[in-house]
């Protein structure tokens, strides 16, 4: 089974444009999503991650506890 994508449905651009405020990818990520294989989406949702957590940082949040 593929890795499934990290979409949220929120689908909103921060202010500067670079990444959605649901998902944490980048317009490019979000368009390369569907022809990459599993290593790369896996690549790309640790990236998010971090973005996830800076994000959150930055806006006085803490992170999600699983």
């Amino acid at each position: 089974m593929p890795v499934a994508s990290p979409c949220t449905g929120i689908c909103t651009l921060d202010v500067q444009g670079r990444y959605c405020l649901g998902c944490w990818r980048s317009t490019d990520e979000i368009a390369a999503w569907p022809r990459m294989n599993d290593g790369q989406r896996l690549t790309v949702l640790a990236i998010v991650a971090r973005r996830c957590e800076e994000g959150n940082r930055l806006a006085g949040k803490e992170a999600p506890r699983d």
